[in-house]
């Protein structure tokens, strides 16, 4: 081994603690630390030359190893938001029995009194709206609510005069 690799052997053993240390305040994770140290050191190495120069060579390795830290911690945290940002909404739960059964009934309507009951009963615009909407008098509306609940009465289960059945 040479006087080069022997001091920089000394040099290594002698600062990896407080290296590992540093990177190790940064990223709260001892194979993140070390990893970050690793890194430093082996770009030292080629610099050694001049590196063993310095008044402390081991701040210009511990200087590396929390930058590396530093960035590590900053690609994660963007990974995170990223993954984040990217998920696809919950998943919302199932639609309930009635829910079924009245989507099942709705479609059994013709479009246009299928439109104004969703509307009005289900989205809560007014006649007026549905009517500026659908680009009809609010007369027409009127008529279209009235004959789809007469028309999805029985198929809810209810009599066609819009009572419940008790049947």
């Amino acid at each position: 081994m040479s006087t080069a690799e022997q001091d920089y052997t000394a040099f290594y053993d002698a600062t990896w603690a407080r290296t590992v240390a540093c990177a190790y305040a940064v990223t709260g994770e001892l194979g993140a630390a070390e990893e970050a140290a690793q890194e430093a050191y082996t770009r030292a190495w080629p610099r050694w030359s001049k590196l063993s120069t310095y008044d402390d060579p081991g701040a210009w390795v511990r200087q590396v190893a929390t930058r590396q830290a530093i960035s590590r911690w900053r690609r994660l945290r963007t990974a995170r938001n990223h993954l984040a940002r990217s998920r696809p909404p919950e998943s919302a739960p199932a639609p309930d029995e009635n829910t079924v059964a009245l989507v099942t009934a709705l479609k059994r309507l013709p479009e246009a009194q299928r439109r104004a009951l969703v509307l009005h009963h289900l989205a809560g615009f007014s006649i007026a709206e549905i009517a500026a909407t659908e680009h009809c008098p609010e007369g027409t509306v009127k008529a279209r609510l009235s004959r789809g609940r007469v028309a999805l009465a029985p198929l809810m289960g209810g009599a066609p005069n819009g009572e419940p059945s008790h049947a």
